[in-house]
């Protein structure tokens, strides 16, 4: 059984699917593209990527690809926990600069899922973490965009301070909302 929950910005949609437990652990179908389908999520994911996190307080993002490399995304946690954000770029979205933050970790087994218009990332909870997510178009570095993840103006409660993360180099450079541009109609 599939379940959908939408979030503060319905576009964003939490989804739960069921597990079968017994003595050696559970089981669980985590994607079925005609029972997402039947939901309304009729995306073709192309492309998986995993991420693993030594550290708590790691954060990656906040990330996205640029028109016509824009990608949708299915996340999940295969192993510990974290804070879950996305932000709205859609600048017709009455939500724009708006951001959802969700727990997700790989004991409840739940999944976000982001449409193509929004920046994500997140931050560890639990050392060794590892994430997973599915993406409907490849990667494409030339399209490759980000937003700050501290800017004050996103209003996002962090649990760590910004000498406390680990933040990629990268990460560090990126622009804040107002420098961004029109990225997203």
């Amino acid at each position: 059984m599939l379940e959908l929950r939408s979030l503060a910005i319905p576009d964003v949609k939490v989804i739960r699917t069921d597990r079968f437990s017994d003595v050696r652990g559970y089981f669980c179908e985590t994607f079925q593209r005609s029972a997402f389908a039947e939901k309304g999520i009729l995306h073709d994911f192309v492309q998986d990527n995993q991420s693993s996190s030594d550290r708590i307080g790691t954060v990656r993002g906040l990330h996205f690809q640029r028109p016509p490399f824009a990608q949708a995304k299915l996340i999940r946690v295969l192993n510990g926990a974290i804070l879950d954000i996305a932000v709205d770029l859609r600048r017709s979205s009455p939500n724009f600069g708006k951001h959802i933050a969700i727990q997700l970790d790989s004991e409840g087994g739940e999944q976000v899922f982001i449409p193509k218009g929004f920046a994500h990332g997140f931050c560890t909870l639990q050392p060794k973490t590892v994430v997973l997510y599915k993406v409907d178009q490849v990667y494409a570095p030339s399209h490759d965009g980000g937003v700050y993840w501290a800017d004050p103006a996103l209003a996002i409660k962090w649990p760590v301070t910004s000498s406390e993360a680990q933040v990629s180099p990268k990460d560090q450079t990126l622009p804040a909302l107002n420098q961004l541009g029109r990225v997203f109609d």
